[in-house]
């Protein structure tokens, strides 16, 4: 079953590259009592995440406060050591997004948002989405038809909808 507008996110163990290596990061405990803007990418690094996809949560940063949301979290599903370099190469990091590894697809499988494409080497990756949760519910909910494009999903296009 794929996740959608109105549906509470399960719980799940994702990872975040610590002070000390890798750390668990419990979502319920991020989601609970706090507005959560998140969004997910196919892969760090690859052609649309990197040049289109973070760059406009990145721009938006500022509008997203201003809208009352407590966070940005950017997961994918790499481990955590790429999502450190990849917060940092693109700004992600210094504009305070979260970058998230479900290092084993747990989540993404547990929402319905998983995809494998074995000629490019995608395999048990997210489909590209971004999602606004209000406290565990998802109040809104846009994913891509095709992971290879940016629309739907950008911080612009959430915004419009917020």
């Amino acid at each position: 079953m794929t996740i959608s507008q109105g549906d509470t996110l399960p719980d799940a163990t994702l990872i975040q590259m610590g002070a000390d290596g890798p750390a668990p990061v419990v979502l319920a405990d991020k989601l609970k009592d706090r507005k959560v803007v998140l969004f997910a990418v196919p892969g760090a690094y690859t052609g649309t995440c990197h040049s289109a996809h973070v760059p406009s949560f990145v721009r938006t940063k500022d509008q997203f406060d201003a809208k009352g949301v407590d966070e940005i979290i950017c997961l994918s599903c790499n481990d955590p050591f790429v999502m450190k370099a990849w917060g940092e190469a693109t700004g992600a990091t210094e504009a305070g997004i979260t970058m998230l590894a479900d290092a084993q697809s747990e989540f993404t499988k547990a929402i319905g948002m998983d995809f494998d494409v074995p000629p490019a080497g995608l395999i048990a990756r997210s489909k590209r989405y971004a999602m606004l949760v209000d406290d565990g519910k998802v109040t809104l909910f846009q994913a891509e038809e095709n992971p290879g494009v940016c629309e739907v999903s950008g911080g612009e296009a959430l915004l419009e909808n917020m």
